[in-house]
């Protein structure tokens, strides 16, 4: 069976553009919670998100230094996003000049709900001017494969191209999708993860409809609470994540720097409802079982869980008490860094996945950040309230929930 490790990594997120200055304000408990300057809100029940803070200190968002202007026009911030965090991970993979085969080499990034700012954008110039004033680019910025396509060809991999949409799961699927594809040997590397940017009028009125966005806008470093008696729902994030994976003995042969290994991948459907999670978790929980069982592992095997965890009332609780009662009776730790990012979306799972890497790396866990007012249901469970915790890290499961009732489960592992 052949094996699958991450050699590279690259994040836009509220908390910070590039891994170490996020990795760095996450576990300082800092929140990339603000209220939203984009728009207007007045109309919007829900005036926060969390958003990659765009600019040209270390740190900040600056597609100026990957892309140029004038070809950013034709992008969605979707694409953009996804492009500059695939910039960062395939520099850091040792990969930007390449000599390799690159028809061996992949891409599968995907997004929960594409292009749509653009999409919005588009109608209201239909209605206002007509048909006459849509842009060419219109539909190549809108699909939700797009940035898998321009990765590829920006960098010249012709190997497989797919692009995962299962909600707020995607980004999880996306990366287990591609450790699949390394191991059944149609590809030796994929460039693999997830971007979003839903916060426009459009994506927060659609969520605040729902009644499930929080509404905590005068306090919106606060409002992301997940497991807290106080929360009142989840806090939009928008940005992306993007991981090389590459088959072990390939890595190794180029001398390529490892961090983790992709151990296992879970999925399954609730089969319930199309926003509430199944009860008691039961869908999520059977992801974490299939998870660990491709893994070869044992519950008391996992160090570190990185939840779902969106600050959601049914959501919080279902995932809560399948992870008790999974890893409940052992020395597993969990946390949910949504507290200081907010919900990405299709991009969650990704930046998550980085997250847990980072963890193995460095030996030491993400706080959940505002947890001050613990729902009775957690007992003496540590969730890693709102102070880092350093501990030995050897794997790690990350949890992502969708819509429809998806759910995906990561493993990763130490390389030893």
């Amino acid at each position: 069976m052949k094996r699958v490790v991450i050699t590279g990594m690259g994040i836009v997120s509220p908390v910070g553009t590039g891994i170490d200055y996020a990795w760095e304000n996450l576990l300082d408990g800092k929140s990339g919670i603000h209220k939203i300057t984009d728009f207007d809100t007045e109309e919007i029940a829900s005036k926060i998100a969390g958003q990659p803070h765009r600019g040209t200190e270390p740190g900040d968002y600056n597609p100026d230094a990957v892309i140029e202007p004038r070809e950013q026009r034709k992008l969605d911030n979707c694409i953009l996003y996804g492009l500059v965090a695939a910039s960062e991970a395939i520099k850091d993979a040792g990969l930007e000049d390449y000599t390799g085969d690159k028809e061996r080499v992949g891409v599968s990034v995907g997004s929960g709900v594409g292009g749509l700012a653009s999409i919005s954008a588009t109608d209201n110039d239909i209605i206002e001017h007509g048909s006459r004033f849509v842009s060419p680019f219109f539909v190549p910025k809108s699909v939700i494969n797009m940035t898998s396509g321009h990765i590829s060809i920006r960098y010249g991999f012709g190997g497989p191209n797919i692009a995962m949409a299962t909600a707020c799961a995607t980004g999880a699927h996306s990366i287990g999708e591609g450790a699949e594809i390394i191991k059944r040997g149609d590809a030796d590397i994929m460039i693999c993860g997830g971007t979003e940017a839903a916060v426009c009028p459009l994506g927060m009125i659609g969520f605040a409809a729902m009644r499930a966005l929080s509404t905590r806008n005068d306090d919106p470093e606060h409002a992301s609470r997940p497991w807290d008696k106080d929360r009142d729902g989840f806090v939009m994030g928008e940005g992306a994540g993007i991981l090389v994976l590459e088959e072990y003995e390939h890595a190794v042969k180029r001398g390529a720097k490892i961090y983790a290994e992709v151990a296992g991948f879970g999925m399954s459907a609730d089969a319930h409802h199309i926003t509430a999670p199944a009860p008691n978790g039961e869908g999520g929980k059977r992801a974490m079982l299939i998870a660990l069982d491709k893994a070869g592992l044992k519950p008391e095997d996992i160090d570190y869980v990185n939840a779902h965890g969106t600050s959601t009332g049914l959501g919080d609780l279902g995932e809560l008490v399948a992870v008790k009662e999974l890893f409940g009776n052992g020395n597993t730790c969990m946390s949910s860094t949504k507290s200081m990012t907010g919900h990405l979306l299709g991009a969650a799972g990704a930046i998550e996945a980085i997250f847990c890497a980072l963890a193995i790396r460095d030996n030491i866990v993400p706080p959940t950040i505002n947890l001050e007012n613990p729902i009775e249901e957690v007992g003496d469970f540590n969730l890693v309230p709102n102070i880092a915790q350093k501990r030995e890290v050897n794997a790690t499961l990350s949890n992502s929930f969708g819509f429809g009732g998806t759910n995906a489960s990561l493993i990763l592992k130490r390389v030893k």
